[in-house]
């Protein structure tokens, strides 16, 4: 699969808008459903998965190999949101691609339906170091590794935050009542 992941992006590369179309269908649901957690919003994660993809056509050629297409497409969305949450305006839309099916898939709807749970409620309260780890492993279904390499931490780093972050979990859905 990384290989093929690396040749879809040499093709995008080249200007291959199929290719692109190609490697958003097959990271699409695990971006979107990592930015959803970060941000919060529908409206704005989808937005911001469209600025990723944007800045993936334009900097495709830029991809050195140093880590895996995946951790790559991570850390640019993770950019594209923190300029967003920044308030810096995202680069203009691009509309020369043909875009799959922008109805939601079964990750992102069952994503959007776990978004007023108490887990999912706990999760939005943690801290953004701790948050972020979480989404990226448990939301985005990342390796320690790739995280670390996401988030430009060491892989400790990240064991760390797991652990903290599942402890202030553990805390809080400790003290909620349970509907019966």
């Amino acid at each position: 699969m990384m290989d093929d992941d690396a040749a879809l992006l040499a093709l995008v590369a080249r200007g291959d808008s199929g290719a692109l179309a190609r490697l958003y269908q097959a990271y699409a649901g695990r971006l979107f459903g990592y930015l959803l957690r970060l941000v919060g919003d529908r409206m704005v994660a989808e937005e911001i998965l469209q600025d990723t993809m944007l800045a993936v056509w334009r900097s495709a050629g830029g991809y050195a190999g140093a880590s895996a297409v995946s951790t790559w497409l991570f850390a640019i969305a993770r950019r594209q949101a923190y300029y967003r949450l920044r308030g810096q305006a995202p680069p203009p839309p691009f509309e020369a691609v043909d875009r799959p099916d922008p109805a939601p898939g079964p990750e992102e709807l069952a994503i959007a339906a776990a978004g007023g749970s108490p887990v999912a409620g706990a999760v939005g309260d943690l801290p953004d170091h701790q948050r972020d780890v979480v989404a990226l492993v448990f939301v985005a279904g990342l390796p320690l590794a790739e995280a670390a390499a996401v988030l430009g931490i060491p892989v400790g780093t990240v064991k760390s935050r797991l652990h903290h972050a599942r402890a202030a979990l553990a805390r809080t859905l400790a003290t909620q009542e349970v509907p019966k």
